[in-house]
């Protein structure tokens, strides 16, 4: 038990010793310019043909994983997001656009929106 604590205690620290701070400028060119994320993810992170980032739950290492890993489905069917590896998409560069990714505001709720609301109240 013990032996196993320590091992975890220790995969943790390593995990975190590995994650990169991000610059948030540099992940806005990268997103735009480089890799063109805005394509399927819109350039406000709310979607398009892909999973809307803005107001992502992951923390920066669950996002580094999902990239690192693609999207659940088959390959290049139903948009389904492809795996990047270190190699494609260095670990420092995906920091930086995890980093830009986070300044993205939340969705607003659909009863702020003063029309959406309107429409939701004549029909209860």
């Amino acid at each position: 038990m013990i032996k196993t604590t320590l091992l975890l205690i220790g995969l943790s620290a390593t995990l975190v010793a590995q994650t990169q701070a991000g610059d948030a400028e540099r992940g806005k060119d990268l997103y735009g310019k480089k890799y063109m994320c805005y394509t399927c993810h819109g350039w406000d992170g709310h979607g398009g043909s892909a999973v809307a980032l803005a107001g992502l739950n992951l923390n920066q290492n669950g996002f580094m994983a999902y990239v690192r890993r693609g999207g659940p489905g088959t390959p290049g069917v139903a948009g389904r997001m492809p795996a990047y590896t270190a190699k494609t998409v260095p670990d420092q560069d995906l920091a930086d656009i995890y980093a830009y990714v986070k300044t993205f505001p939340r969705p607003s709720a659909a009863r702020s929106i003063p029309l959406l609301k309107q429409i939701l109240s004549e029909n209860q």
